[in-house]
């Protein structure tokens, strides 16, 4: 009997026009449970879940869950492309200079005059992206 997640995994491929089958659903599984995962990680837990399944069936399900909105495709300077379900909202990422270990950030409050273009040119802005680097806990205690 699938369960509530897998449902819900079910109805999020079906809303977003997209057929439901089992690389699907294990990419989605993959990507919701392991917050900003690069393609490797999240192909080794595809392949623990389905058994055998090629890079590029796994690469073009990133793809059209990309493309569908349902998943968030990040690639901080430097860094591989990562994948995150988080999606919807203008959240931002703080990432480790050191060990690239990478964590959400809400939108910036207060006063935040640099996610105000300064010129628009015609275009209808919707999201700002910003990435904040530092050196995660760890990382500056050691």
């Amino acid at each position: 009997m699938p369960t509530t997640a897998e449902n819900e995994h079910e109805r999020l491929l079906r809303d977003a026009s997209l057929r439901v089958t089992r690389p699907r659903l294990a990419v989605l599984r993959a990507v919701h449970s392991a917050p900003h995962a690069d393609t490797d990680t999240i192909i080794g837990t595809v392949r623990a879940d389905l058994g055998e399944v090629s890079h590029q069936a796994v690469y073009d399900v990133l793809r059209a869950l990309t493309g569908a909105g349902l998943v968030r495709r990040i690639q901080p300077t430097g860094s591989v492309a990562r994948y995150e379900a988080r999606v919807g909202d203008n959240h931002h990422h703080v990432v480790c200079r050191s060990c690239g270990t990478m964590a959400d950030v809400d939108c910036a409050v207060g006063d935040v005059p640099c996610l105000t273009a300064s010129e628009d040119h015609g275009f209808v802005i919707d999201e700002a992206e910003v990435v904040y680097w530092g050196l995660c806990p760890e990382c500056s205690a050691a």
